[in-house]
């Protein structure tokens, strides 16, 4: 249960970076409630595609398929440690005036570190059911909250948050990967 909360924790950082810069346009009950459903329907789907996905990989690379996962997770925590501020307000201006099929490329680009995080399930031997739910569960709640105090966190908070979760997810991928090496289970 601590690997799966470990893999979890950093993600609501991340979301809440996005719904805090999502909040500062100062949206209006509706539009809150479809931004935390939208945020809730595609951060607890990409995990699923992620273990599909790394599930056929597996298949197709056989025993690098663990180390392939470690790494996406390292690679993911890196993107988040230096991505930068203007890139979440670009999304989130986006992500609060779009419509119809572009919502679902705006969808997928805010959940790309659950995609991630679906090749690592496996690898950590978290039941997979409970893992979806509380993602999805986390993305809302923290969607709620970031978009209600927006307007009042500075960037540097928001930016913080996501710098947090991304070195969270590298110390994980370094743990998974001695684990791996040395042969202790985590």
């Amino acid at each position: 249960m601590l690997k799966l909360l470990v893999l979890i924790l950093p993600l609501g950082l991340d979301t809440f970076a996005v719904a805090a810069a999502l909040g500062i346009a100062g949206l209006d009950r509706r539009q809150r409630l479809r931004v935390s459903l939208l945020f809730m329907a595609f951060e607890g789907g990409m995990p699923l595609v992620g273990l599909l996905a790394g599930a056929l990989i597996g298949g197709l690379i056989g025993s690098m398929a663990g180390l392939v996962a470690i790494g996406f997770l390292i690679v993911l925590g890196i993107v988040m440690l230096v991505s930068r501020a203007e890139e979440h307000e670009a999304r989130a201006a986006l992500l609060a005036k779009t419509r119809g099929l572009p919502v679902i490329g705006l969808g997928l680009s805010i959940s790309l570190d659950e995609l991630a995080i679906g090749f690592t399930l496996g690898l950590v031997k978290a039941p997979i059911g409970l893992a979806i739910a509380l993602i999805a569960l986390q993305a809302f709640v923290v969607a709620q909250v970031g978009l209600r105090v927006g307007s009042g966190v500075g960037d540097a908070v928001r930016e913080g948050a996501e710098k947090i979760a991304g070195a969270v997810l590298i110390l994980l991928g370094l743990a998974l990967a001695l684990s791996s090496l040395v042969g202790i289970p985590l």
